[in-house]
């Protein structure tokens, strides 16, 4: 790995290099990597706020949506000023506030069947922060075709689900191993209907990051064919183990 780490480089990573589960070699890695978050929302905010903060060296981000008043309580991004805004430009924006090194690039667009397969190549980590099931299984079902390695993440009311597949795995399950029903309705994930404390998106999102982390550094242990349910009302943390599904 030829990229050298400057002076500005150490002083700002100097956290996360002193860790030897990171270290130099760890930051390059880091910079060098490119990460694509789907849906700029409640969880793509702190997810895309911390790769971003950890030097992840590009990052792509995907929202079709404007800011609304009510987005304000949970994704962290925005603030009244971007009311109307693109979500994307108004998060690319703050983000080279945060680190004028990462490269970030918007995609003011919905993703579907035809430009999806053009956008995910380009990255080698997916972030999944969408809000409707249609959406989550055609990123589920492009990163398994691509073999790439997927984050999932959904909130409602208190609770957070986080899920991870490494497509690369040919036993991984995919997350229609747990959403087997036929007709799922997105009221579960659509915050206007169930609601939402704005924290939990915040927590949710950010083990989604760190995941994302672990991966890009190859350490600790991963949910590859787990799902880790959160219920922060009660304090409940419980890892499932998913069962592939035959027809998958």
């Amino acid at each position: 790995m030829n990229l050298k780490l400057n002076k500005n480089q150490i002083e700002r990573f100097s956290r996360q290099i002193v860790l030897k589960n990171v270290g130099t070699l760890g930051q390059k890695k880091i910079i060098q990597s490119k990460v694509l978050v789907i849906g700029m929302g409640g969880l793509g905010c702190p997810v895309a706020e911390f790769l971003t903060r950890a030097g992840v060296g590009f990052l792509g981000i995907v929202d079709s949506d404007n800011v609304d008043l009510s987005n304000i309580h949970r994704q962290s991004l925005y603030d009244t000023k971007d009311l109307s805004k693109s979500k994307v430009f108004a998060a690319q924006k703050k983000l080279k506030k945060i680190n004028s090194n990462t490269k970030i690039i918007c995609y003011k667009i919905r993703l579907n069947k035809n430009n999806f397969n053009k956008i995910i190549q380009k990255y080698d980590y997916i972030v999944d922060g969408s809000d409707n099931f249609k959406t989550k299984f055609l990123i589920n079902d492009f990163c398994k075709k691509t073999k790439k390695f997927l984050v999932t993440g959904a909130i409602s009311k208190f609770d957070g689900h986080i899920f991870t597949f490494d497509f690369k795995d040919k036993k991984t399950p995919c997350i229609r191993s747990f959403f087997q029903e036929k007709e799922i309705s997105d009221d579960i994930l659509n915050c206007e209907f169930e609601g939402v404390l704005g924290t939990v998106a915040g927590i949710i999102g950010t083990i989604q990051a760190n995941e994302i982390l672990k991966k890009i550094l190859n350490i600790g242990k991963n949910l590859n064919g787990y799902i880790l349910i959160i219920d922060l009302l009660n304090l409940n943390f419980r890892k499932v183990k998913l069962k592939k599904i035959k027809d998958e």
